[in-house]
């Protein structure tokens, strides 16, 4: 196999692998992570040549893309959650219950092929996060109104959060991708 094709095909695979961390994303993994190592071993073993190919500055930008997701993703459910009255309690609780009700969800799932799943997870984890929430306030005696009011804004928050979240995982994808062959 020559180098060119080689180079063709590894840039293929890193398209292919960071799409599929990517999809981890919609279930909660680590995904935005993943495609930063995964770049960043594309970057090691095939160095830019010429105008091809991938520099450590686009591993820095991608790190810099996937630090952001993580703020907006967290951001975005506990800020919804504590305008709402939220307490950390109630947020902690939030979290655990959005990745119980996103694995959840993953596997039950909505009868969509393909899609199902990750739409199960996302609709999962909004679940567990009102869930997580009302459980959570409840310790602390809140009223049912209160719990409902701040397990609805935890829910829409995780929901948002995700949503920025995978917007931005795909950017990463488009962004490593054209860096690796443009």
């Amino acid at each position: 196999m020559s180098s060119t094709a080689l180079y063709i095909f590894a840039g293929i695979a890193l398209c292919f692998a960071n799409t599929t961390a990517w999809v981890g994303t919609w279930f909660g993994l680590p995904g935005t992570w993943v495609i930063v190592a995964l770049t960043a071993l594309a970057c090691q073993f095939f160095p830019s040549t010429g105008s091809l190919g991938l520099g450590w500055t686009t591993v820095g930008v991608l790190a810099g893309m996937a630090v952001l997701g993580e703020i907006w993703e967290t951001s975005a459910a506990a800020m919804l959650a504590k305008n709402a009255g939220g307490s950390r309690r109630g947020a902690a609780f939030s979290m655990l219950g959005a990745i119980a009700g996103s694995i959840t969800g993953a596997f039950l799932g909505v009868p969509i092929p393909v899609f199902g799943s990750m739409i199960g997870a996302i609709a999962g984890a909004a679940g567990g996060a009102f869930a997580g929430a009302w459980i959570g306030e409840g310790q602390l005696g809140r009223t049912m109104v209160e719990r409902v009011a701040i397990g609805k804004a935890a829910a829409t928050g995780r929901v948002f959060g995700t949503i920025g979240k995978l917007l931005l995982g795909l950017a990463m994808v488009i962004v490593a991708t054209a860096a690796y062959f443009f």
